[in-house]
């Protein structure tokens, strides 16, 4: 259902109910606004996005409100451009200025403050005070963030996001009137994993990313690529900005599927990895195994590479969960589907098995990060997820409050009036169950906790699934606390209207999994929207379980019977999943040990080639996350010296093989086209990601802005004539300032950026509506979906 709203002599049809504010953002205005977030609500702090507001055609007065508490409604009439109202958007941000240091030029945040965009857009342009400012001294809040106090404007964005949207407990907001402080009640490190997120939601630059500043560069300098973060399997997408071949910074990409507007600290500064001085970027050669390694060229690697898989020798392949799907099919085409193993431990390699099998077979929904958050009643299952996946955890606490919040929207609140609606359900939560070995940082919004052994934990989840189906008997083999607890969350499940089961290769116990998909399953006939999540440690361990590679425990017997004349190693440290007398046996007894790798580690030690790899920075692939979503991510450095992706590196192994005339992909697009028909569970990654021949207006999309500087003088230290730039055959993408910008499918955006909004926020204009999905679709696309064709 659409209502009408005029705004400035001009009808559009909109959604009833939301804010005016978000209404407008969504239809493109330049509305300012400070305390407003679209993730967190309105509670008409800041002031700053007033309008006018008339009763009638024939109200010529109206009054001024403010657009982010007002609900709009069927022939509301405002006006932005009111010469009142823009009046008193002035004043506002004037006021707001006083005690800001006007230190543009020298702030982190230069060119692209909020702050800055706002104060142009409501024309405020020359100071008229001339007294001293308040000032402040500012606080060590760790070695992320910096803390800049008096840049401080009062929009209360930052203690709203820490402590009532991510669960923090060092962070607030001390003092009143003018003297309002926002950080620690003693310096100290931001305990929270999500602290990160005080950069993009700040406004200003109090709150500014301290690892940037090692190596800061200006906004419009950076090169930025689209990605996705490797360090857990949330598969949360990225923005990674690149300067004189040095990784700079990672900001949040919006997906409104996955992660929205927020990403883990992890997942925000575990990229100097891709800048370590002492990465992998040189090939290393042992001529025999009592000799060190010593560097080589690649004339002489590419030698005794062509000797190692020559046709006729015994062959083996490790695949990694770290590696993206393409970078595993190229091995799997190199060794061949009878050599090609699993790098995993047998207990997580059962346990992975198990979790595909459930994904791919049982007739429950494997939720995204967002659709988690809407869920009424969780029941965790021996995962810490908070340690596994942080953003799980995060999506976690929103589902807490799902069922209060609800009460509170039928009592006549809206679900933006944040002040209103936390006033409203205080205490209240929705059931959240965790039964866990150990204590969580879950704990405190959990409704009844469980510690015990995974066999224990296994038991009462079967006896919920028992109690669900009405065989209340295998709930007598519990303990009496127990088994009112098992009765509990069976009740609570049933109840729920849009249950959540989570759980996890990490919690040590295949009858763990057993028990979650039992649950899940016993929701299903009731004809219940029923949501099973099960988490991995690794970003792509469910792409490499749907390739469904050999147990490594098989590879392992194969090389103690002294036949393997090549043992290859993709981006995995098999010391770090076994145990190294074990590792150190079987290295010895392979003839030739090749690791691919981009950082050093025993298995690197122990081998006898080592091929530097590019890192997610450096490299294009797919990601599929543990929902299932397959997700592209892009190389943000041009091709350089020794360091290619490992997918490429494998191919040129295959040529210099003679294993095949010639190999049969020579572009990335041939790779997952072959990838696709080989498996077709990755079919629809080829038909839903764009190729390399994409283009918009007969033009590549840029990976650089408009306003990039210096590009002719960067290499002035090297030669004096500009360098023609580098070429990028394999993505829609150039590395210049050449290309189009406007409106590229939601995959394919770099960064941010419309007109007047430099900041983050222009984000709002790229989505349908605030906190909604991006216009065209969120990026990536299920591969996996419930069978529910023989569902009862």
């Amino acid at each position: 259902m659409k209502v009408n709203l005029q705004i400035d002599g001009k009808s559009y049809e909109v959604t009833p109910g939301r804010n005016l504010l978000e209404t407008c953002l969504a239809l493109g205005f330049d509305l300012p606004y400070f305390c407003y977030h679209p993730a967190m609500g309105s509670v008409g702090a800041c002031r700053q996005c007033a309008v006018k507001k008339f009763k009638d055609a024939n109200d010529k007065k109206g009054r001024i409100v403010m657009s982010c508490m007002e609900p709009v409604t069927e022939g509301m009439i405002i006006s932005i451009e009111d010469p009142e109202a823009r009046a008193f958007r002035k004043s506002i941000i004037e006021g707001l200025m006083l005690n800001h240091p006007h230190d543009c030029p020298v702030c982190d945040e230069g060119g692209e403050c909020h702050l800055q965009d706002m104060t142009v857009m409501t024309g405020h342009n020359y100071r008229r005070t001339t007294f001293r400012k308040r000032t402040y001294r500012n606080q060590y809040l760790g070695p992320f963030i910096n803390h800049e106090m008096n840049r401080c404007i009062q929009c209360y964005r930052c203690v709203r996001f820490y402590r009532d949207y991510a669960g923090g407990k060092d962070f607030g907001v001390f003092g009143s009137h003018d003297h309002v402080y926002f950080g620690r009640f003693e310096e100290g490190k931001l305990e929270s994993e999500f602290s990160g997120n005080l950069v993009e939601v700040c406004p200003t630059g109090v709150f500014t990313d301290k690892t940037l500043r090692e190596h800061y560069t200006r906004k419009w300098d950076l090169t930025y690529a689209p990605s996705v973060c490797p360090h857990c399997s949330a598969g949360c997408n990225l923005i990674l900005g690149e300067r004189y071949g040095t990784l700079r910074r990672v900001l949040s990409r919006y997906n409104g599927s996955v992660n929205g507007y927020f990403i883990c600290d992890r997942g925000r500064f575990g990229y100097e990895f891709v800048n370590d001085e002492n990465r992998l970027r040189k090939f290393l050669l042992r001529t025999s195994k009592e000799k060190p390694q010593q560097d080589a060229g690649e004339e002489t690697i590419n030698s005794v590479l062509a000797t190692a898989f020559s046709p006729g020798k015994n062959v083996i392949g490790i695949g990694s969960p770290e590696a993206s799907l393409e970078a595993n099919f190229a091995l799997h085409r190199l060794v061949g589907e009878e050599n090609f193993y699993a790098g995993l431990a047998a207990e997580e390699d059962e346990k992975v098995r198990l979790a595909v099998s459930i994904l791919q077979n049982g007739k429950t929904h494997s939720p995204s990060l967002k659709e988690i958050e809407k869920a009424d009643a969780v029941l965790i299952l021996g995962e810490d997820i908070q340690k596994i996946v942080p953003m799980a955890a995060l999506a976690v606490r929103q589902a807490a409050r799902t069922v209060p919040v609800g009460k509170a929207v039928r009592s006549g609140i809206h679900e933006w009036q944040d002040t209103a609606v936390r006033d409203r359900i205080q205490d209240q939560r929705s059931p959240v169950f965790l039964l866990t070995p150990e204590a969580t940082s879950l704990d405190e919004i959990a409704t009844d906790i469980f510690r015990g052994s995974p066999e224990e934990i296994a038991g009462i989840g079967s006896a919920v699934a028992a109690l669900i189906k009405k065989q209340p008997a295998k709930s007598q083999e519990l303990k009496t606390g127990s088994r009112e607890l098992a009765g509990k969350i069976a009740a609570a499940l049933t109840e729920a209207s849009n249950a959540l089961i989570i759980t996890g290769t990490g919690s040590g116990s295949t009858g763990i999994l057993k028990a979650a998909a039992a649950v899940a399953e016993s929701l299903s006939p009731a004809g219940k929207k029923t949501n099973l999540s099960i988490l991995f440690p690794e970003s792509n361990t469910l792409g490499l379980g749907l390739m469904d590679p050999r147990p490594f425990k098989e590879a392992a017997e194969r090389i103690r019977q002294g036949n393997t004349d090549t043992l290859v190693i993709l981006e995995n440290d098999l010391y770090e999943r076994f145990e190294k007398e074990e590792m150190d046996q079987l290295f010895d007894r392979c003839r030739q040990v090749v690791v691919l790798h981009y950082r050093e580690n025993e298995s690197t030690g122990k081998a006898d080639i080592v091929i530097p790899a590019g890192t997610f920075a450096e490299s294009e692939g797919t990601l599929v996350n543990h929902e299932g979503r397959a997700q592209r991510f892009y190389q943000v450095f041009p091709q350089g010296n020794s360091v290619k992706e490992s997918w490429r590196r494998i191919g040129e192994i295959i040529k210099l093989s003679g294993i095949a005339d010639a190999v049969p992909w020579e572009t990335f697009d041939e790779l997952v086209k072959e990838m696709a028909e080989a498996f077709p569970v990755f079919a629809g990654i080829r038909e839903h990601i764009p190729d390399a021949d994409y283009r918009m207006l007969n033009s590549k999309l840029k990976r650089q802005t408009s306003r990039y500087s210096g590009r002719t003088a960067m290499n002035a230290n090297i030669a004096v004539s500009e360098p023609a730039p580098p070429q990028d055959p394999d993505t829609p993408f150039t590395f210049t300032m050449e290309g189009e910008e406007e409106s590229p499918p939601s995959s394919l955006v770099p960064f941010y950026w419309v007109p007047g909004w430099n900041s983050c926020q222009a984000i709002n204009f790229y989505l349908d509506e605030p906190d909604g999905h991006l216009k065209g679709g969120d990026p990536g696309i299920r591969i996996i979906e419930p069978d529910t064709q023989n569902s009862p």
